[in-house]
């Protein structure tokens, strides 16, 4: 699978990320990277207890890693997440369908990246 390839699947920018990292190779190089990064980890372990000000810290973290990476459908879902976390200090029947978009946009990504 090709970087663009890849980009199409998830959803993302590859015109986007390309035109600030230039190659693949460096985009794949960073791609790597957020598969390692543990904002999502910490996002499910905050929902899991439902500690609201760490969920929406990690989901913050998360769309932010995901837009400087142009991953666009994930990005777009944890923006989602994070505004209707913020602010709050209970959790509402709102959230969960936020939260169950946010895992499977998370999925098809990190399947995707390691498919590179």
């Amino acid at each position: 699978m090709t970087v663009k390839e890849c980009y199409e699947i998830m959803k993302g920018d590859y015109d986007d990320v390309v035109s600030r990292l230039r190659t693949d190779e460096r985009i794949k190089k960073f791609l790597l990277k957020v598969l390692s990064d543990p904002s999502f980890v910490q996002l499910c372990n905050a929902m899991a207890v439902k500690n609201i000000e760490e969920a929406f810290r990690a989901a913050h973290t998360l769309k932010g890693v995901c837009k400087n990476m142009s991953l666009t459908n994930l990005a777009y879902s944890a923006s989602n997440l994070t505004e209707a976390l913020r602010g709050r200090s209970e959790y509402g029947d709102d959230i969960e369908p936020l939260f169950k978009k946010v895992k499977k946009d998370y999925a098809l990504t990190m399947a995707c990246i390691q498919m590179l």
